[in-house]
């Protein structure tokens, strides 16, 4: 047998090579899949229960996938949650980028910004306790923390061509996280409305103090 086949490989040229390439491709891509099915799984399993809720079994259970499938692709279950915080962070960002790019020159950003976090607290709420219970895990889990700390800038990056400079596009990150928190705290999600005031007073006081800072060093500079 093992003769025939090493014939047929022969007889068969460059063929063999692309068939192999093509069923290792496949194998990628299946095991791609897998893992992502088990991704998906942790995430559900934090919206509904926690950080604590995520176990290898129990990731397996809800992602219809045998244990040993688990372990395989995720050996710890800080490596399960640094993959479901990586997935969730990315999401996060290209909803945070979307809101950014439908911002119209001149936009009022507090209300901008108090319409986004009602919809996050909202509509989209188990979601975002998900991404914020990674991040409260990333305080006892080191492992979490590179990627909670990329998280902040990321979202500063996406929000500072529309702000005056760096410090302005903290300031709104900080306001953002501040509402979003306190909005998901709430028995009754706040409106856009009931938190306009207090994210117009913050915004106001932090390019306030920005222009102040940037006053301050340009007379520094020339000093």
């Amino acid at each position: 047998m093992t003769t025939v086949s090493a014939v047929g490989a022969d007889s068969a040229g460059g063929d063999s090579g692309g068939e192999s390439g093509v069923a290792f491709d496949g194998r990628r891509a299946r095991g791609a899949a897998r893992r992502g099915q088990i991704v998906e799984a942790t995430l559900r399993l934090i919206e509904t229960g926690g950080v604590a809720a995520v176990r290898h079994r129990a990731v397996a259970t809800a992602a219809g996938v045998p244990l040993a499938a688990t372990t395989y692709y995720f050996a710890t279950l800080d490596d399960l949650l640094v993959a479901a915080l990586t997935e969730a962070a990315g999401r996060s960002a290209a909803t945070i980028r979307a809101w950014a790019g439908s911002l119209v020159p001149g936009a009022d950003m507090a209300v901008a910004l108090c319409e986004l976090v009602a919809r996050l607290a909202g509509p989209e709420r188990r979601a975002t306790i998900a991404e914020y219970e990674l991040c409260m895990a990333a305080m006892r889990r080191p492992a979490l923390l590179p990627l909670a700390e990329g998280w902040v800038e990321l979202l500063v990056d996406v929000v500072r061509p529309h702000m005056a400079d760096d410090l302005s596009a903290r300031v709104l990150v900080a306001a953002f996280d501040g509402l979003l928190i306190e909005a998901l705290l709430a028995v009754e999600p706040p409106t856009a409305e009931r938190m306009l005031p207090v994210a117009t007073r913050l915004l106001a006081h932090g390019e306030k103090n920005a222009r102040r800072t940037r006053q301050r060093r340009e007379a520094a500079r020339q000093g």
